[in-house]
């Protein structure tokens, strides 16, 4: 298996190894240890090389006195986030986009501001103030970037919405939020498809909506275009909030039906940025892509590690599946490449990124899914042999948990790092401590979440987990094993949600809406993963209720996730079966199936 050993240059030049110097600390591992056994002292340090603006300074770093899993960040303090993604100079670029025919649009901070405090005035412009709540539905483009940083600017709320999912899952992710208004678009092109998406959020809400398709559709009375949104004034000071204000309502699947709604506050991005300044080593004028969307907690990542770090988002508005996106990586001189395994799958199958010259790039990143070692080989090749930084984490992290970094030799598909400022445990199924288990967060780390908008926080993350020498753990949900390299591995998901293609779904999602399918009496869906790793794939097997073609069947339960929760899901097999497996108490034997279905 290939590795990829740092030069002398990266050894001396990574951000790491220039904090490790004011420090004067010699090895990376002891550099990890130290920012746990100090946090505060990490933190602080952090937030200066990243420049953090406060209006008014933190009394504490951190303030635990309600506990460790309600721990208060930059306690104290008074800023707004969206000023610290500004301290570059006017001219530099802070945004590439491809115009559409093969060609590279660049933006510069001072034209992303001016846009930005536009659109913060459009807010207040429609009424809204602070604490009010607007969503965004929209691929990831340019109108969604500066309505999402002009918002957060106005002291708003944001709930962001994937672009791929279907009018049943919009719905309950607006019914969760009670937003006043809705950013969205006509729609996107993909290939020769078109994809509507002011049709599927019309009349929830008071829209505003961009213009991205060749011809402008009829709007409701109440609706009004971006360009009618838009404010003529393009100052505007930001409203200052305190820490733990909530900047962007995320979501992310549990193990029951209805999605958590996870608010991330203005510290978060902050974890988000020192994620990429550390691990992944973006430094001022690098360009950050990564294929993704404001609705996962990858989007706003890129927003804030690339700006907050100085660097320059890339959008690219096609599919990172076809070949231009490949040129634009090539044109916009893409630095930091990140992606799903997924994407890496298909173009080792196509061939379709071979013909270009990504030598910019100095590092990949993979996160999302499992990742398979040799398509990480082939996607380091891609690039003439550059490191790929493993990443997990979660949204209810706002970063990663583990990681790898320019400093350390990079194996494909291995961990190298716990995240710095952060540290977990493994512990077996008896919660004892082991090589190979479950992951459990010990807090407190900047970025957990202390509360969630539907669910109860505690009962989600702490109760009924054991303490580990004393310590309180946060569960998550992952599993890992440690290698004998000390390296680490990731093996899935020990509960019952399951990610595909990068978007994270519980079971009892999907088999909510297929339960509705007259031929099923019962279901249940597993992710099944490649004896090599690679990312999982779905299977459901199912109760008959009557009579059907396994053909037609597959199609019929291939079309029901299309069209109410996400055309990006998709089955590979649907396999028949008599009785489900139940314990004692009724619950669905899920492991049990997975077991049998990869011993098939």
């Amino acid at each position: 298996m290939k590795k990829w050993m740092p030069s002398e240059k990266e050894l001396k030049n990574s951000n790491i190894s220039k904090v490790m110097k004011e420090l004067s600390v010699e090895f990376y591992l002891e550099f990890y240890r130290w920012s746990v056994d100090n946090k505060n002292l990490f933190w602080e340090k952090t937030m200066d090389h990243l420049g953090i603006v406060f209006d008014q300074k933190y009394t504490s770093i951190v303030d635990t006195s309600q506990g460790v899993e309600n721990a208060k960040w930059l306690y104290g303090a008074k800023l707004n986030i969206v000023d610290s993604c500004f301290q570059n100079t006017d001219e530099s670029i802070a945004l590439i986009m491809d115009d559409g025919f093969g060609q590279v649009k660049k933006i510069s901070q001072k034209e992303l501001l001016h846009t930005v405090n536009s659109v913060a005035n459009g807010f207040n412009e429609m009424g809204l103030t602070q604490g009010d709540t607007v969503a965004i539905f929209m691929s990831m483009n340019f109108e969604a970037v500066v309505f999402y940083l002009g918002a957060m600017k106005a002291g708003l709320k944001v709930a962001t919405i994937a672009d791929s999912f279907s009018g049943d899952e919009i719905a309950v992710r607006l019914k969760i939020t009670e937003p006043k208004l809705i950013c969205t678009q006509d729609g996107f092109k993909r290939g020769k498809r078109a994809h509507f998406l002011y049709d599927k959020c019309k009349g929830l809400a008071q829209c505003v909506v961009v213009n991205c398709l060749e011809n402008k559709m009829k709007l409701e009375d109440k609706d009004r275009w971006f360009a009618d949104f838009l404010s003529y004034d393009k100052e505007y000071i930001s409203v200052k909030v305190s820490p733990d204000f909530v900047s962007t309502i995320l979501f992310s699947s549990g193990t029951t039906g209805e999605p958590k709604a996870i608010p991330w506050d203005h510290t978060t991005p902050i974890k988000s940025a020192s994620d990429g300044f550390y691990h992944h080593n973006i430094q001022k004028g690098d360009v950050v892509c990564w294929p993704t969307n404001l609705g996962w907690m990858m989007g706003p990542w890129l927003v804030f590690a690339a700006l907050i770090n100085k660097g320059t988002v890339a959008l690219y508005s096609g599919s990172p599946l076809e070949k231009g996106f490949g040129k634009f990586v090539e044109k916009a001189e893409v630095s930091m490449l990140g992606l799903v395994p997924s994407i890496v799958n298909a173009w080792k199958l196509t061939g379709a990124m071979e013909e270009f010259d990504w030598n910019a790039i100095q590092c990949f990143s993979s996160t999302g899914e499992v990742s398979n070692p040799e398509e990480m080989e082939y996607l380091m090749n891609l690039a003439g042999g550059k490191p790929i930084i493993e990443y997990c984490g979660g949204t209810e992290i706002g970063g990663g948990y583990i990681a790898s970094t320019i400093l350390q030799e990079n194996i494909p598909s291995q961990f190298s790092t716990q995240t710095l400022g952060g540290e977990f445990v493994l512990l077996d199924e008896h919660g004892q401590e082991s090589e190979e288990g479950e992951v459990f967060i010990i807090p407190p780390i900047l970025g957990l979440s202390t509360q969630l908008l539907n669910r109860n926080h505690h009962k989600v993350y702490f109760k009924s987990v054991p303490k580990f020498k004393g310590k309180i753990l946060r569960r998550h949900g992952d599993a890992l094993c440690q290698l004998k390299n000390r390296y680490f591995k990731a093996n899935g998901r020990v509960d019952d949600a399951m990610n595909l293609g990068g978007i994270k779904v519980s079971s009892v999602q999907i088999e909510s809406v297929l339960n509705t399918l007259s031929f099923i009496k019962e279901c249940a869906a597993i992710a099944v993963s490649p004896k090599n790793g690679g990312p999982s794939a779905l299977v459901v097997y199912f109760v008959s209720q009557n009579t059907i073609d396994r053909k037609e069947a597959l199609k019929k339960v291939q079309n029901c996730i299309k069209t109410k929760l996400n055309p990006l899901f998709k089955v590979i097999d649907l396999v028949k079966i008599d009785n489900l497996p139940r314990t004692a108490s009724k619950k669905v034997k899920r492991k049990e199936l997975r077991n049998r279905y990869q011993n098939l």
